[in-house]
């Protein structure tokens, strides 16, 4: 591989790195709350809403069900108006965000789920608020599983900001297509795959780790 070459493929690993973490951080930061509400609101939740559950649910389905390539598309105008382009890194983000949201906040709530009901029954009794179930019961006693799923959404995010690549975001799957594939260059391509696996590996590896450590069971 030539140094020009290699300079590319640290730019956009560098590329990569940022879409995926900053997309992963705001799936977190939305997806968990969309994940607490689903719970909340549910039959027997600690706010039980069923119209509000039925309508939230409907809309996290209703993004779930759009391909990542098509909602990708889709989502150019709404991409155009928070950042003003189509094409490149930051760009890529906004659609990856969205993507990856609701996924992350069905994860969220199968491990919110999973919270024994005795606990949070035993906080109510006590006297416990909304806030104060969510923030002493909920979220501590779903934390692996919260940070399992945001492992996987990660991991999920990084095969999607690939095919972001495929209309100009940038990154390893950018740089795949354009120099792999169009000008056959084995070398990239080979590079590219093994990168990847490199990067999954090590975020699932650490994600492991973590869980093991948040895990007292």
């Amino acid at each position: 591989m030539s140094p020009v070459l290699f300079e590319l493929l640290l730019r956009s690993i560098w590329e990569t790195v940022l879409m995926t973490g900053a997309s992963g951080i705001i799936s977190l930061v939305c997806g968990l709350p969309l994940g607490l509400a689903l719970i909340a609101t549910d039959r027997g939740g600690i706010a039980e809403n069923l119209w509000v559950n039925r309508i939230l649910a409907a809309v996290i389905n209703g993004f779930r069900s759009v391909p990542f390539i098509i909602l990708l598309v889709a989502l150019i105008p709404v991409t155009r108006l928070i950042v003003g382009t189509s094409i490149g890194t930051w760009a890529a983000i906004v659609p990856l965000s969205i993507a990856a949201t609701p996924y992350y906040a069905r994860i969220a709530e199968v491990s919110l789920r999973e919270v024994d009901h005795g606990l949070i029954e035993a906080a109510r009794a006590m006297g416990g608020n909304r806030w104060t179930i969510i923030r002493e019961v909920l979220v501590p006693e779903a934390l692996p599983g919260i940070v399992a799923g945001f492992t996987v959404t990660l991991v999920t995010l990084v095969g999607a900001s690939a095919m972001a690549g495929a209309i100009g975001a940038g990154g390893l799957g950018d740089l795949a297509i354009r120099y792999g594939y169009q000008r056959f260059e084995t070398s990239v391509m080979v590079a590219v795959v093994v990168v990847l696996i490199v990067l999954v590996c090590g975020i699932q590896w650490v994600g492991d780790r973590l869980v093991a450590r948040l895990d007292h069971r």
